[in-house]
């Protein structure tokens, strides 16, 4: 085993136990009883205010208190938010991968430049603008099928009339 191998491993073992610390902490964190026991402690605090004589080590305890958790939940906010854009990502990849229409260079617009993004965001405003003059051309496009169905079965209709020599108008409403 070599030096590069036994550095990956920890590093590796390192990211997976901060990995799982995180997601542990950011349950915890996101939980009713968290947010009343954080609430519990500020009330203790105000309400030890008088007994230290709102000194000034009475208020550095608060703030340094929420400064040191405000300060550690930044990192944990941010591997959180990480893991879960890239699981939706790998998501967004799975379907389109999967759709046959799709464009596969889409597949890759988390690593494009932002005159790359921006083009593909113009074409998208392109197609988003035509869209209503696309929907009013399918709606005609249906409204001619089911004309020609009705022009088709007005015809057989008077096709069988004629056949059996009846008044082609007679069946017609």
């Amino acid at each position: 085993m070599n030096i590069r191998n036994v550095s990956d491993t920890g590093s590796t073992s390192l990211s997976a136990a901060f990995s799982r610390a995180a997601q542990w902490t950011s349950r915890q964190c996101g939980r009713p009883a968290t947010f009343v026991a954080a609430c519990a402690v500020i009330v203790v605090w105000a309400v030890t205010g008088p007994f230290f004589n709102y000194s000034d080590t009475w208020q550095l305890i608060i703030n340094t208190g929420t400064t040191i958790i405000t300060f550690l939940m930044v990192f944990l906010i941010q591997n959180t938010q990480n893991r879960d854009m890239s699981a939706l990502h790998l998501k967004l990849d799975e379907l389109i991968r999967a759709n046959q229409t799709a464009r596969n260079k889409l597949l890759t617009l988390e690593d494009m430049t932002e005159a790359e993004l921006e083009r593909v965001k113009s074409t998208f405003t392109q197609i988003a603008d035509k869209a209503p003059e696309t929907e009013l051309l399918r709606e005609a496009v249906e409204d001619l099928e089911s004309a020609s169905e009705g022009i088709d079965d007005a015809a057989e209709r008077v096709n069988e009339s004629l056949k059996v020599g009846a008044n082609p108008v007679a069946g017609i409403e």
